[in-house]
């Protein structure tokens, strides 16, 4: 009688594994896809929607856990866009970046939990809240970060930010299009379940 739930939840552990797998390495790979634009050199990037991406896709914890390990692994390989390490981003203008991926995709899948069961307009419309509410995020602890470590002025740095507005917004359209279909083939893959 016990080997049923013990079944289920190694199965649990090993989708989560391979999710979080999967979802780190497009990550990493988005990375590679950037232009250098604004005040400091701060590209636009595809890795800022990527992590958000994972936090409406698999919700807070696995989300989390891909912000992390692939930050993890850029510890010790250039994965970081424009092939930087998390050690150099953390040592300039960009750390503020770094620090609001952490708490942007807990914050980004936190809300997108509140889609599940919900009509599938309900449901883009919370993946939507999400996903620009995480950005958002990444650009007030972006400006922040720059005005810790370059002393930049306040408006300056959030001034800074208004390039990358349009190309993100784009991106987190995309990234909410994705997202929505992946749930509607996947229903309970929010909730940490996959329907086999």
């Amino acid at each position: 009688m016990t080997s049923r739930p013990v079944q289920r939840k190694a199965s649990s552990t090993t989708s989560d594994i391979a999710l979080v797998a999967v979802f780190t390495a497009l990550v990493i790979v988005l990375g590679f896809v950037y232009v250098p634009v604004g005040v400091l050199g701060v590209p636009i990037l595809l890795q800022n929607t990527a992590v958000i991406l994972a936090a409406l896709i698999l919700g807070p914890r696995r989300g989390f856990m891909v912000t992390a390990l692939f930050l993890l692994i850029g510890t010790f390989l250039p994965v970081l866009a424009g092939g930087r390490t998390t050690i150099f981003a953390l040592g300039g203008a960009t750390v503020g970046y770094i620090i609001g991926y952490l708490i942007a995709v807990p914050v980004a899948g936190l809300i997108a939990k509140a889609a599940v069961g919900k009509p599938k307009g309900t449901a883009i419309a919370v993946f939507a809240l999400g996903g620009y509410l995480g950005v958002a995020i990444q650009y007030i602890a972006g400006a922040g970060g720059m005005i810790v470590r370059t002393g930049m002025a306040s408006h300056a740095a959030l001034a800074a930010q208004l390039p990358f507005i349009p190309t993100d917004a784009f991106e987190m359209a995309v990234m909410v299009a994705i997202a929505s279909g992946v749930h509607t083939a996947f229903p309970h893959l929010l909730r940490g379940e996959i329907r086999h």
